[in-house]
C-alpha cells in the first residue's frame, strides 16, 4: 500500500443497544506489517474484525483503508480496494473442487466469470482463453498454499487445516493488498497449526497481514506488532517483546503471570 498507513481506525466503536462491544478504538497497521490482535474471551476481537471486514457496520468513528474512508463501502466495495478476509466460519463452495473454489475467486475479479456457474473448468465455454489464463493462475495459488495435489477433490473432502490453507487460496486470489484473517487457526491440529503459520509467512511482503487470533504460539511466531484488546478498548500496541513484558497484559489475561508461547 502506497499510504502511510494501510488501515487506520480513529475513534471506532460498536454498540449493540446498551453494551459497547468496542469502545472508541484508535488503531494504525504500516504496509507490509504482519499485525496482529488479540485478547481474552469479550476483548472486541471480532467485533474489530467485523468493522475492518464490513461484514459489520460502525456506531461511530471512521476506518480508513490506504488512507481512503471505507467506513459506509459493503464488503464487495472493499474487496474492489484490496481488501480480503478469511473467516473463523468457512465461506467455501464445499460441493465444489478445490480449483474450482480458487478459479471462481479468480474469475470474479477479472470479471470474466460472471454468468458462468461453477463449472468453471469444462469445455465449451466461449471464454475458455479467458479460463485457461484463470486457471492457470489458479493452479499456481494452490501451489502457493501447499494444495496442487488436492486441485480435483471437493473442498468438502478436505481436512480443516487443508479449507484454511484454501480460503488463504481464494483470499489471495483477489490480489489483496490487505489480508484479514479471523482466528485462521480456530480447531487446527499443532500440525496444521504450524503449516499455516509457514504458508502466511511466506505471503509477498507487499501483503499487509492483521491476524485475530487465541493461539498465542502462532501470533508471537509471526506478528511484527501486536495490538491488546480488553472489554473493548484498545490495551497496548507494540512488539511481542514489549507485550510480553507489559504488567497491564499479563493482567488483562486474568491471573497470568506471563503472556508468552
Amino acid at each position: 500500500m502506497t499510504g502511510p498507513h494501510a488501515l487506520e481506525l480513529r475513534r471506532v466503536s460498536r454498540h449493540f443497544g446498551s453494551f459497547r462491544a468496542l469502545d472508541e478504538v484508535d488503531l494504525t497497521v504500516r504496509p507490509g506489517a504482519r499485525h496482529a490482535v488479540i485478547g481474552p474471551n469479550g476483548a472486541g476481537k471480532s467485533t474489530l474484525f467485523g468493522l475492518v471486514s464490513g461484514t459489520l457496520a460502525t456506531t461511530a468513528g471512521t476506518v480508513l483503508v490506504d488512507g481512503q474512508d471505507v467506513t459506509r463501502l459493503p464488503v464487495h466495495r472493499r474487496v474492489g480496494l484490496g481488501v480480503a478476509a478469511t473467516f473463523q466460519h468457512s465461506s467455501l463452495f464445499l460441493r465444489e473442487t478445490v480449483l474450482e473454489n480458487v478459479l471462481l475467486a479468480v474469475l470474479r475479479r477479472t470479471g470474466t466469470g460472471l454468468g458462468l456457474g461453477l463449472g468453471l473448468g469444462r469445455r465449451g465455454s466461449r471464454k475458455a482463453g479467458a479460463r485457461d489464463a484463470a486457471a492457470a493462475q489458479a493452479h499456481a495459488l494452490l501451489e502457493r498454499v501447499g494444495l496442487p495435489a488436492r486441485h480435483d477433490v471437493t473442498a468438502a473432502a478436505l481436512s480443516h487445516g487443508e479449507r484454511r490453507q484454501l480460503e488463504v487460496a481464494v483470499a489471495l486470489a483477489t490480489e489483496p493488498r490487505l489480508l484479514l484473517l479471523d482466528e485462521p487457526a480456530a480447531g487446527m491440529s499443532p500440525a496444521e497449526t504450524a503449516r499455516l503459520t509457514e504458508l502466511i509467512a511466506a505471503l509477498p511482503g507487499e501483503v499487509t497481514v492483521l491476524l485475530v487470533e487465541h493461539d498465542l504460539d502462532m501470533v508471537f511466531e509471526l506478528a511484527d506488532t501486536v495490538t491488546v484488546m480488553h472489554l473493548g478498548r484498545h490495551l497496548k500496541t507494540g512488539s511481542p517483546d514489549e507485550v510480553r513484558a507489559s504488567a497491564e497484559v499479563q493482567t488483562a489475561y486474568l491471573g497470568t503471570t506471563e503472556v508468552s508461547p
